[in-house]
């Protein structure tokens, strides 16, 4: 008896631990660009925009589930678009969205940092800093369409 309790118990907590080894933890997320603020739908969105498998893998194994009594958009009131000025020439279309597009979003600000990967930083109405999204491989369209559904409505001008 205390032998098949004991073995059940060792399988509860293979099966637990094999559940959970889908996901990464809160560090991995946060040097992934991912953090607790991503709902598993923005995952799905992010698959429509972004054909990367492992990065649209990687969004579900740090998402949160979307609850129903939530608002399944999470919504900010400013944005940070930081890449290194030297590696731009390696990211056409971030350039393209910078030139092009940028002007279009008053509560959007471009900053350059050494040897930082193209990333928006999105902020909070107090301007600190709630989640960080790297955008290496991602189109001008998908930039724009990203703040627009982003950026709480009386900041995207548009």
């Amino acid at each position: 008896m205390v032998r098949s309790v004991a073995l059940r118990s060792l399988l509860l907590l293979c099966g637990l631990a094999l559940a959970f080894s889908d996901r990464f933890s809160a560090k991995q997320c946060e040097d992934l660009g991912f953090t607790s603020l991503a709902l598993c739908s923005d995952c799905n969105t992010l698959a429509e925009y972004v054909k990367d498998e492992d990065l649209v893998s990687d969004c579900r194994k740090c998402c949160s589930e979307d609850s129903d009594n939530s608002l399944s958009k999470v919504t900010f009131s400013g944005a940070i678009l930081e890449v290194c000025m030297r590696k731009l020439g390696f990211y056409p279309e971030i350039v393209a969205f910078i030139e092009e597009e940028k002007d279009e979003f008053s509560h959007v600000r471009v900053q350059y940092a050494y040897a930082s990967p193209p990333k928006l930083i999105m902020l909070d109405s107090d301007g600190h800093h709630k989640e960080t999204i790297r955008i290496d491989n991602w189109k001008r369209d998908h930039i724009r369409q990203f703040l627009k559904e982003k950026l709480k409505p009386n900041v995207a001008s548009s």
